[in-house]
């Protein structure tokens, strides 16, 4: 059987954790930032976990995981 391949699009935007959670970063943080609150500004930085299950459709995307 050949390899199977990892989506490049996921090998972007997204990390697996050593407990095997899966953060993302944030969405509406690209255009538009004048009408955002400066609380939703805030919140959005950094990465947030997803939830399991979106979390479980990211880890079918990346058979071998991300390194």
């Amino acid at each position: 059987m050949p390899k199977m391949k990892t989506k490049s699009s996921v090998k972007k935007r997204f990390k697996i954790t050593a407990t095997g959670k899966v953060l993302s970063g944030p969405c509406g943080k690209r255009h538009g930032l004048i009408k955002r609150t400066q609380k939703m500004k805030r919140t959005a930085r950094g990465t947030q976990a997803l939830t399991p299950q979106d979390g479980r459709t990211v880890k079918q995307w990346a058979p071998y995981g991300l390194a």
